[in-house]
């Protein structure tokens, strides 16, 4: 923790300039280098933080204990839905995860909170996402949905899905991200590039 207290003293050592879109020193550049900086500090936390997680988790989904995992009423559009889930493993930062669930008969909405993408194991699910997309999920499909999107679910009988889930970037980190990953493919391009010249 102390190292990310001095790298963010070394990137505003006066606490003012952090709100002063105008300083000399900042300048329309503060934005961008703010959001380096947080991507900075957060690659610094997860470097000091600890593993406690094992390096590999293994678990048959058969012998998983499936727990109840109601749906919220308020979601329900028809039929007595009944839902279960069971963790797999989680990442050491929380940002990601692998669920088994399944559910009963019935129709309902279900807000995607964190990306998300199934495999159907077993049943088969009639899938609507919010604009308007439909498809027929059955034992063997892989389906992606995006973070902070509804979708109604019927299930005609039962359902079944493994589910892996990531928690989206805020906006200003992923961009950053993104960002960094351009200059990464650029450099890497420039050095085959002049590579290739060296040798003719």
């Amino acid at each position: 923790m102390a190292k990310i207290l001095a790298f963010w003293r070394t990137i505003s050592p006066n606490s003012s300039r952090y709100h002063c879109v105008g300083s000399n020193e900042w300048g329309e550049a503060m934005p961008i280098k703010l959001m380096f900086a947080a991507v900075a500090l957060v690659a610094m936390a997860r470097r000091e933080a600890p593993a406690t997680k094992p390096a590999l988790v293994v678990g048959h989904k058969e012998k998983l204990d499936l727990k109840p995992a109601p749906i919220n009423p308020a979601w329900v559009i028809q039929g007595q839905p009944w839902a279960r889930a069971a963790n797999h493993s989680e990442a050491d930062d929380r940002a990601a995860a692998t669920a088994v669930w399944d559910c009963t008969a019935g129709e309902f909405r279900w807000f995607f909170r964190w990306d998300e993408t199934v495999v159907i194991e077993e049943g088969s699910v009639l899938v609507t996402a919010e604009d308007g997309t439909q498809r027929l999920l059955t034992k063997g499909d892989i389906a992606y949905f995006r973070g902070g999107t509804w979708a109604t679910w019927r299930i005609d009988n039962y359902v079944r899905k493994i589910a892996f889930f990531r928690r989206p970037l805020p906006s200003p980190l992923a961009f950053a991200y993104r960002a960094g990953n351009a200059l990464r493919r650029r450099s890497l391009g420039l050095r085959l590039h002049w590579g290739r010249l060296s040798q003719n």
